[in-house]
C-alpha cells in the first residue's frame, strides 16, 4: 500500500509541479491530501477544500483547477482526501458504495439516512482532522482558515461552518443532486446553517440540478441572524452536470466574489 501511495504521489508531482502530497491522521487512520502554496515566505491565510462524491481520483480535476487559483491569490489551498476516495482510498469504504448498498436495502430514505450519517461523522471527522493538521503548520495563519466545498463537499463545508473554527465557508452546489429527494437532508442542513459559527457564501450556476438548497439555506441563516450571501451565476455549459461542475470549471467567473467574501470575513 505504501508503494502504491508513493507511485501516485510521484505521478501527482510530475503532473502538478505546484502541488505537494501530505499525510495526516484522522483518528486511528492515515489520510492524504494535496497542498498548493502561494509564492513568498508566509504565513498565509488558507482554505480547506472539501471534494465531492466522485470515486477514485476523479476529484483531482477540481483540485487541479482550484489549487493554483487560490495560491495565486495568496491562499494556501489544502485538499484532504476523505476516507475511501483518492489518495485516501485505502483508508475506508467509498461513501458512494455505502449509499448504493443502503438504496438496495431500504430505498431512498435509507440512502439519505446513510448519507447524512456518514457526512456528519466519518467525513466530518476527516475534514476536521485536516483542519487540525493545517492549523499546526507554520506557513499558515491559524485564525484565517476558511473552508470551501462542492457538491457533497459543499455539504461538508456547511458542516464545517458549524463544527470547525473557520473564519468563513463557501458552499458551491451542496446538496443540489439530493435536496429534492430527501426531506431529512433538508431539515438536517437547515438546522446546521442555523447553528453556523462562520458566515457562508452560497453559489451555483443557473443550470445546476437544483437551486433550492442555496436559496433555502441562505434564507434560513438570515432568519437565524447569521451572515450569509448567495449568488446564482449564468448557466455553465448546457447540461445540469456542466452547471454542477461550475464550482471548479467556472472559477474565473466567481473568483472575484469569493475572494472578496473571504477577505471581508477572514481578517487578521
Amino acid at each position: 500500500m505504501r508503494q502504491r501511495f508513493l507511485f501516485v504521489a510521484l505521478l501527482l508531482a510530475l503532473a502538478f509541479p505546484g502541488a505537494k502530497v501530505v499525510a495526516f491522521p484522522s483518528g486511528n487512520i492515515t489520510l492524504h491530501g494535496v497542498i498548493y502554496m502561494p509564492k513568498g515566505a508566509g504565513p498565509f491565510p488558507a482554505v480547506v477544500f472539501n471534494h465531492g462524491s466522485a470515486p477514485g481520483m476523479y476529484s483531482n480535476e477540481a483540485i487541479e483547477a482550484l489549487g493554483p487559483r487560490f495560491a495565486s491569490h495568496g491562499w494556501v489551498f489544502f485538499a484532504p482526501y476523505r476516507r475511501g476516495q483518492g489518495l485516501s482510498e485505502a483508508a475506508g469504504s467509498y461513501i458512494g458504495d455505502q449509499i448504493a448498498a443502503a438504496v438496495k436495502k431500504g430505498g431512498i430514505a435509507a440512502a439519505a439516512a446513510t448519507m447524512i450519517r456518514l457526512l456528519e461523522t466519518d467525513h466530518l471527522n476527516d475534514q476536521l482532522a485536516g483542519l487540525a493538521w493545517l492549523q499546526k503548520q507554520t506557513f499558515v495563519q491559524p485564525k484565517r482558515i476558511a473552508t470551501f466545498g462542492n457538491s457533497f463537499g459543499g455539504i461538508e463545508a456547511v458542516l464545517g461552518a458549524e463544527h470547525g473554527s473557520y473564519c468563513a465557508a463557501v458552499d458551491a452546489s451542496g446538496a443540489a443532486e439530493s435536496w429534492s429527494k430527501s426531506p431529512a437532508l433538508q431539515a438536517f442542513l437547515t438546522r446546521t446553517v442555523r447553528n453556523a459559527r462562520a458566515p457562508i457564501f452560497f453559489f451555483q450556476a443557473e443550470n445546476d440540478y437544483d437551486l433550492t438548497p442555496s436559496r433555502s439555506l441562505s434564507a434560513a441563516m438570515k432568519d437565524a441572524g447569521k451572515t450569509s450571501e448567495i449568488k446564482i451565476y449564468p448557466p455553465n455549459g448546457k447540461s445540469a452536470q456542466e452547471g454542477h461542475s461550475f464550482a471548479y470549471l467556472g472559477s474565473a467567473v466567481w473568483s472575484d466574489d469569493v475572494f472578496r467574501f473571504l477577505a471581508q470575513h477572514c481578517t487578521n
